[in-house]
């Protein structure tokens, strides 16, 4: 009997702890009942800041002195904001692609560009009057799309001129020019000055954003052939003002309506 009275007190102490152990170990449920938040100021006031604006200055003064090395001139300010159906810097802008991706087309493909269609709203900045510099050209095409060239059929290019009418904005346009009737249809579609033949392939410089349908601009993905170029549009427009003293600004009527 003594034994069972002792082993019954272990047993008690034994269960307690059993359950004291679980009620321990078993999952707790919390509920978010607050958040509380610190603004942390940047300051001057940094005793590290000279340290790291030293260690920086060079790279930042070697960046700037690339940036607004002078490479040409333009005679006056060109805004994408002046023109119903063509604007004078998106007409520049679509003439350089033409001129400087065929440098690299032909040497690549032995092929020609026919005709370019860039997006209006691809151009972030004016070009202003004055010196032109690297930077200006970072400011008008801050973005790291490549010139691609499509390969589309004729109807695709009666495609384009339909997009053009209907979107309403003065996309950047080279090597084609049309005709918008009064009930708004695109006649008399010249490209490269010969009369539009639906039965041949032309060769139109663009964007790799658009190429992949941006922009809604669907008849690229009807393309029968594309051509990644690997020749930022920036880089384009930085070779071009290189390779010019003064930007010529171009004046030619290439959409008309009757």
């Amino acid at each position: 009997m003594v034994k069972l009275k002792k082993y019954n007190g272990f047993l008690k102490l034994f269960v307690i702890f059993l359950t004291l152990f679980i009620s321990s170990c078993s999952q707790k449920n919390y509920n978010l009942t607050k958040i509380e938040g610190k603004q942390l100021p940047i300051t001057e006031k940094n005793a590290e800041t000279p340290a790291i604006e030293n260690f920086i200055k060079p790279y930042r003064d070697h960046i700037n002195k690339d940036l607004d090395s002078v490479l040409a001139y333009c005679p006056e300010t060109l805004d994408k904001s002046t023109g119903k159906w063509q604007t004078t810097i998106g007409c520049l802008l679509a003439d350089v692609c033409v001129e400087r991706g065929n440098l690299v087309f032909k040497a690549r493909e032995k092929k020609t560009i026919d005709l370019c269609l860039l997006n209006h709203g691809g151009i972030r900045a004016i070009l202003p009057k004055g010196n032109v510099t690297t930077r200006t050209a970072f400011e008008i095409m801050p973005f790291e799309n490549n010139l691609v060239v499509v390969a589309l059929k004729g109807d695709q290019i009666l495609e384009i001129a339909t997009y053009i009418i209907k979107e309403r904005k003065p996309q950047p346009l080279s090597g084609m020019t049309f005709t918008i009737t009064k009930d708004n249809k695109a006649k008399n579609i010249l490209i490269q000055g010969k009369p539009l033949d639906v039965n041949k392939i032309y060769n139109v410089a663009t964007n790799d954003y658009l190429a992949n349908g941006g922009d809604s601009m669907t008849f690229f993905a009807k393309g029968v052939q594309k051509f990644d170029l690997n020749y930022k549009l920036r880089d384009v427009l930085i070779d071009y003002f290189k390779q010019v003293d003064t930007i010529p600004v171009p004046k030619d009527i290439r959409i008309t309506e009757e």
